[in-house]
């Protein structure tokens, strides 16, 4: 049986996998599709991506897993994949949250010191290109299958070309069927599809 483990979106705001991959039913649904699922909580208001990355690491079970992240969970995702590529057989980016984008970044670096984060680590958790935390030079060495979905319709947090560029970016990534992100809303009525979507990436 496949481990897929569930990593939740956020930056420094109260998010965890609650919230994020239960509540809105997606641990039950790829549960229903035969999946042993597993969920981490990331490290609480972490100094950095490479410090996010140590902390998921030691919830990996004895095996490889397959990862799925959510927004700005994807940047926590890949550094775990670059640090242990041995335990990461395969990577799905759900929501990638966008970098390099000055209006957004500008908004974000007062939220992050408003929280306790110093200018320096609010800079360093915002740095990036593609994704927040890692260079694409970094990306282009991912050796994991990676799959990439888009969040529709697409926001300034969740913009489309984020995907557009990880596709370029990351050798043999696949485009699976996007959605509104799991914690919104208007997310219910996509679970299914996204469930499916998911297992059978899995299952290639």
């Amino acid at each position: 049986m496949t481990t897929l483990l569930l990593v939740p979106g956020g930056l420094w705001e109260d998010m965890d996998a609650e919230r994020f991959w239960h509540r809105p039913g997606v641990v039950t649904a790829l549960q229903r599709r035969g999946l042993d699922v597993r969920t981490a909580d990331r490290l609480h208001r972490a100094p950095s991506w490479s410090s996010e990355a140590d902390h998921l690491a030691a919830a990996l079970p004895d095996r490889p897993v397959t990862v799925l992240a959510g927004s700005n969970g994807c940047s926590a995702a890949v550094r775990l994949a670059l640090a242990r590529p041995d335990r990461v057989e395969r990577l799905l980016l759900a929501w990638p949250a966008t970098a390099g984008d000055d209006e957004m970044d500008a908004r974000m670096r007062p939220a992050l010191t408003a929280l306790g984060a110093t200018p320096q680590v609010a800079d360093a958790l915002l740095a990036g290109q593609t994704l927040r935390g890692s260079r694409d030079d970094e990306l282009a060495t991912l050796a994991q299958p990676v799959g990439v979905l888009a969040a529709l319709p697409d926001n300034p947090v969740h913009q489309r070309r984020t995907v557009d560029a990880l596709l370029r970016v990351v050798p043999g990534s696949t485009e699976l069927p996007g959605c509104p992100e799991a914690p919104r809303p208007e997310f219910p009525p996509h679970l299914d599809r996204f469930a499916d979507a998911v297992a059978d990436y899995i299952r290639q």
